[in-house]
């Protein structure tokens, strides 16, 4: 039987925490007062989650035997599950074949890991999902929480939908274990692809970022430092569901991708008819760019008591990459 703990010292075992998130997220546990144990593929992430405080165990969430003999070894209060696997980028025409890792993650490694802390008796776990093209077009400009997810996918991204979707109902439908699902707006931050370095601020200083069509989408955003805050947050407080976790400031792509060519120094993004971007991107790629809808973060932020540190994109984009 395991040991009463308080708020402040419960044990929480990270699934994927070498990922942009979990490096974010690892030591804000750790400075919240509790007990951290990353759960990783190999040895060669194991020294920098270390570094950081934690203990480390290793498994693939893919291996339903190793996850479950993980999750037994550490027997935590709380599991984040954080496993993707996107270092090769997305390609927007080929949606679900860059995400088809992920996807099995998001599929049978949430069920590797429900199963594993039925096994260690977890009393909490909190998940990973996203807010951007998979919310319902037409209409507000942001979509809630109570808001359908889009109902006709493009083709490209059928699969990772049914992921999603699977991953969300998986979670939070458990009967013996309060499930949490975090869907995380666009990230950035200094280890992703609009950070430092990373790829989208390296096509945007070369102008082969273009605006497409009108640039009527709308995209959230949350800096990943900020996630990990409200997912600190998540691990106490709030019942079982799912809660939408961006910044405050939803905005198109007609506004938002010329104001960062700004902050970076680079000449105004050049302008592509939609037409001819979706030879370039695909349909889901003109979607994102003309289409997409925000995320509302009106029940996260009040079921958390959570405030994200760059309300908007505009001061994050300037002094969070």
């Amino acid at each position: 039987m395991k040991n009463e703990t308080t708020e402040d010292d419960m044990k929480v075992l990270v699934a994927g925490a070498t990922g942009g998130l979990g490096r974010s997220l690892v030591p804000k546990l750790i400075a919240a007062g509790h007990e951290v144990t990353g759960m990783i593929r190999s040895e060669s992430g194991a020294a920098g989650v270390r570094a950081q405080g934690a203990g480390v165990v290793f498994a693939d969430g893919l291996n339903a035997d190793a996850v479950k003999a993980a999750v037994v070894s550490v027997q935590p209060e709380v599991v984040v599950h954080q496993m993707t696997a996107l270092k090769a980028g997305i390609n927007f025409k080929k949606f679900d074949e860059s995400f088809a890792v992920t996807n099995r993650l998001r599929t049978e490694g949430t069920q590797n890991l429900l199963a594993a802390s039925h096994a260690a008796g977890v009393r909490r776990i909190v998940a990973q999902s996203y807010a951007g093209w998979n919310l319902q077009q037409g209409g507000s400009a942001t979509k809630t929480e109570d808001d359908p997810l889009i109902e006709n996918p493009i083709p490209a991204s059928r699969e990772t939908l049914s992921a999603i979707q699977k991953l969300e109902a998986d979670v939070t439908g458990d009967k013996t274990i309060e499930g949490l699902v975090l869907r995380y707006a666009s990230f950035y931050g200094p280890t992703g692809s609009i950070g430092k370095g990373g790829e989208m601020v390296g096509l945007v200083q070369k102008r082969r970022l273009p605006l497409v069509g009108d640039g009527a989408g709308i995209w959230s955003f949350i800096h990943y430092d900020d996630a990990a805050d409200a997912t600190v947050r998540a691990i106490t407080t709030g019942d079982p569901g799912i809660y939408q976790i961006a910044d405050d400031d939803p905005a198109s792509v007609a506004v938002w991708l010329p104001e960062f060519a700004r902050i970076l120094g680079a000449k105004p993004p050049r302008h592509l008819p939609a037409w001819l971007a979706k030879l370039a991107i695909g349909e889901l790629g003109v979607s994102a760019f003309t289409q997409q809808r925000g995320a509302d973060n009106a029940k996260a932020k009040d079921t958390f008591s959570w405030q994200p540190g760059y309300a908007s994109w505009r001061q994050g984009f300037r002094h969070g990459l």
